[in-house]
């Protein structure tokens, strides 16, 4: 396939690319310095930033899909409305550019933890999270009216964490999945990574949100 990624030299983004381009697909980077990434085979880097829609429409223009893994930076003091802006830009994007399909790598704080209880609105959600959480949350419940995109939002689990591929996950839905005992359920990055694009390959949960974990 020949898929656009947005955020591809981040924590989650990173991982996506390599097992992108490990299972043969070409795959072009929208980033807003391409010098960041080296040249690899059925890599193509583009000059691009997400927060504008005009140059999101010219860049995946073409693509079969694109991925956003998007995310402003948790130390950014902006993250809240700066992630916010990209996602609409993103979708806006997208749509313009006539491509269908737009996976995007959400967090777990939307998912929930109880009957009409989300994970960031908890309190012992982490202060450090909570605007970033909020605003991904925000973007989620503005892709649920989105009709005309294939969409699919990946919330990862609590535990998301640098760890070996094993190419092995549980799928959920909304709720937040279980752990073992006291411990909350996780993930490698390299596992979510082998999930987002196993979704990309043989779409499951098209205009739907999903979770994974080990």
């Amino acid at each position: 396939m020949n898929i656009a990624l947005i955020g591809a030299t981040g924590f989650v983004g990173a991982p996506i690319l390599s097992e992108l381009l490990s299972r043969g697909h070409k795959v072009t980077v929208l980033a807003r310095t391409p010098s960041k990434l080296a040249p690899q085979p059925k890599l193509t880097v583009v000059a691009a930033d997400a927060l504008d829609a005009s140059q999101v429409t010219q860049a995946v223009a073409g693509h079969d899909a694109v991925i956003s893994a998007y995310n402003p930076g948790w130390s950014e003091p902006k993250i809240h409305d700066l992630h916010l802006q990209a996602s609409q830009a993103i979708v806006d994007g997208v749509k313009k550019s006539g491509v269908k399909r737009l996976l995007v790598v959400g967090g777990a704080g939307s998912l929930y933890v109880a009957p009409g209880l989300q994970l960031v609105d908890t309190p012992e959600f982490p202060a450090a999270y909570k605007q970033g959480a909020l605003a991904a949350r925000e973007a989620l419940n503005q892709l649920k009216g989105e009709s005309t995109l294939d969409w699919s939002f990946v919330s990862p689990p609590i535990g998301l964490a640098p760890g070996e591929r094993t190419g092995h996950y549980r799928l959920g839905t909304d709720q937040l999945l279980p752990g073992q005992g006291e411990q909350p359920a996780g993930i490698s990055v390299a596992d979510l990574a082998v999930a987002i694009v196993d979704e990309i390959e043989k779409p499951r949960h098209v205009q739907r949100r999903f979770t994974v974990a080990n």
